[in-house]
């Protein structure tokens, strides 16, 4: 059986690694709808029950697919969904802007429900803190509909240490989203403690570095055309070849170990605390299977060391999101 982890003192008991879907419908290269739809299908075989997923990843076509693959099996799952990045009329358009208003929370969450083909959501996130709307009353709307049955738990996604405390003093948060792996560690600096003398449960998302720390990706020109990891500084000119050489001496250690890479970064978040459920996002079965084995892997102190040693905090060249984007982060 799957081990399972517990996200913060009044959520949801989940897998230990659960399933990303957002590459499934767009940002990560063409999509292939029986393939994301039998891979989600697989992690609930697999016993992967945290399925994460929000209204703007399409936009909204995400949250429908993830409903048909679940149709017949809601038992089996947590849905985890987001609302509060807009996008405008045109899907391509960069241009976002962030609701929190009570209003729009209520609404949101009408159109997942109905989108998820779901009479209630399991943890219902705000993806990104909205400044112009106090969060207190953003999380009283989300209490409000926990108290209507229309949500389980809440959770609040890439939000700062002060804004956690203050949304905790009106409703138990159950879990905090934000990225985290190798080579995105800020969260250890105040965001990880906060939780942790909250009692609330971390999220990891993009724990594979968006695919970078698979060790799949050799050049630029690897990415499709479309790929949204092509504007992500990160991923282009000088700091694409300096976190290659991150990468590699990742993969000696992966090697050693008789792991793949990818495997190898997922066993070291999870070996940063019970308390942190990495969500790696995939579009097939093979990889995802390959993920989970990623909880066959042993680290010991001597390994967690190395690992520290090849890629400490703050080694990855770049930040994690374009400027515009880093704005939003930890509000």
């Amino acid at each position: 059986m799957m081990e399972r982890r517990q996200l913060g003192r009044v959520g949801p008991a989940v897998s230990a690694i659960g399933l990303g879907c957002m590459g499934m419908s767009e940002f990560y290269g063409p999509g292939d709808e029986a393939e994301s739809i039998a891979t989600i299908q697989r992690a609930l075989d697999l016993g992967v029950n945290l399925l994460d997923t929000a209204d703007m990843y399409g936009p909204y076509t995400n949250e429908e697919l993830v409903g048909r693959a679940i149709r017949g099996r809601r038992d089996a799952a947590i849905v985890a969904t987001k609302f509060g990045i807009v996008r405008g009329d045109d899907p391509k358009s960069p241009v976002r802007t962030i609701n929190g208003r009570p209003d729009y929370v209520r609404a949101a969450c009408e159109g997942s429900l109905r989108r998820l083909g779901v009479e209630t959501i399991d943890l219902y996130y705000q993806h990104r803190v909205d400044p112009a709307t106090p969060i207190e009353d953003t999380v009283g709307a989300m209490a409000d509909l926990v108290r209507a049955g229309k949500v389980r738990w809440l959770g609040l996604s890439e939000a700062g240490p002060e804004t956690l405390r203050r949304a905790q003093a009106v409703h138990p948060i159950s879990a905090v989203q934000s990225e985290y792996s190798l080579w995105s560690r800020d969260p250890e600096d105040a965001v990880l403690p906060a939780c942790r003398t909250l009692g609330i449960g971390f999220v990891a998302y993009s724990p594979l570095g968006r695919g970078f720390l698979t060790g799949q990706i050799r050049r630029f020109e690897d990415l499709a055309p479309d790929d949204y990891r092509r504007l992500t500084p990160r991923f282009q000119g000088d700091n694409f070849a300096k976190n290659l050489d991150l990468v590699r001496r990742v993969e000696e250690i992966a090697a050693e170990k008789g792991c793949r890479p990818s495997q190898l970064a997922l066993a070291w978040v999870l070996a940063q605390g019970a308390d942190i459920v990495p969500i790696p996002g995939t579009k097939r079965r093979t990889y995802l299977e390959e993920n989970v084995r990623a909880l066959q892997v042993r680290l010991d102190p001597s390994d967690l060391a190395r690992i520290d040693e090849v890629m400490p905090p703050g080694a990855a060249a770049g930040p994690r999101y374009p400027e515009f984007m880093m704005r939003s982060i930890a509000r």
